[in-house]
């Protein structure tokens, strides 16, 4: 009897720890790239990443290209999917339409760059129920980017959104809110606990008060501004496995020139993009190591 016990004992503890467990997928920005996606592709896949994050391509060709290059290399797939038009209501149309296309390719999940900030709660809530109705149907994640411009530009109105939909879910880029709130948002913890509850994807970009995106994550200089972002990734990971959730994905997203700073007269960017970002993939995971 007694140890049938410890048997029962050992079993629930191994279970337990097996419920726990997390996988990480890293998906590679496809933003700034200029390679045929091909070429594109080997280099993610050599660097160590599990997929790309896009766009959906406008021309059948291109999509095409696109995913015979992921088959071929064995990549996964996260798209990127909004709306445009002059009138609301030509974009409320434009965001269902492209919402429906995206579906199509079947990728891991659809990040939106919902709404606008100036629309009113009720037309950004429209938009988000029009999500909802396309996860529902095509069974594939749906979430909504924190950014500037859309409805969750800020934290203090996103955390409206969040209160009030409880089926929204964020794809956390919290390097918007430092930008917008000229901050590291130790005002807005309230705000910021509640959404990285509610985040399923991670955009990991270094943001600062001045900026979207500081000139280089390795820097001595951002060295603090860096561990912030990291504790608030670590959360949404702790919470990931408290939960016994099975996945979570993170793109490495640091943009190119333009977006990264530039040189005056020149435009030469001070530093990398794909060095950036697969500096910030090795951190990653490291420090999340399965």
């Amino acid at each position: 009897m007694k140890q049938l016990l410890v048997l029962i004992l050992f079993m629930s503890s191994f279970l337990s720890m097996t419920a726990q467990q997390l996988h990480i997928k890293y998906y590679c920005t496809n933003w700034g790239n200029s390679d045929s996606w091909d070429t594109f592709c080997l280099r993610v896949k050599n660097a160590g990443y599990d997929g790309v994050e896009s766009w959906l391509p406008g021309s059948p060709n291109e999509r095409k290209e696109m995913i015979d290059a992921l088959h071929k290399y064995g990549l996964s797939l996260g798209l990127l999917s909004g709306g445009s038009g002059g009138t609301y209501e030509e974009y409320k149309q434009s965001f269902k339409r492209n919402l429906d296309e995206a579906a199509q390719l079947k990728p891991d999940y659809i990040n939106c760059h919902t709404g606008k900030d100036y629309y009113s709660f009720e037309q950004n809530k429209t938009l988000i129920e029009l999500a909802d109705a396309a996860k529902n149907k095509y069974h594939i994640p749906v979430y909504h980017e924190t950014h500037r411009g859309r409805f969750s530009f800020a934290a203090h109105v996103t955390i409206e959104y969040l209160e009030k939909i409880p089926t929204l879910q964020l794809a956390l880029d919290i390097s918007h809110w430092c930008n917008v709130h000229e901050s590291m948002l130790s005002d807005q913890t309230e705000a910021v606990t509640k959404a990285l509850s509610r985040t399923e994807h991670i955009h990991a970009r270094i943001g600062h008060p001045e900026g979207p995106q500081v000139n280089d994550p390795a820097a001595p200089e951002w060295k603090s501004i860096v561990a912030q972002h990291l504790t608030w990734w670590d959360k949404v990971v702790a919470k990931h496995k408290e939960n016994g959730m099975k996945l979570l994905t993170i793109t490495t997203e640091f943009g190119p020139a333009g977006y990264l700073p530039t040189l005056p007269f020149t435009q030469q960017p001070v530093a990398d993009q794909w060095s950036i970002n697969v500096y910030m993939l090795h951190l990653l995971k490291d420090r999340y190591k399965e």
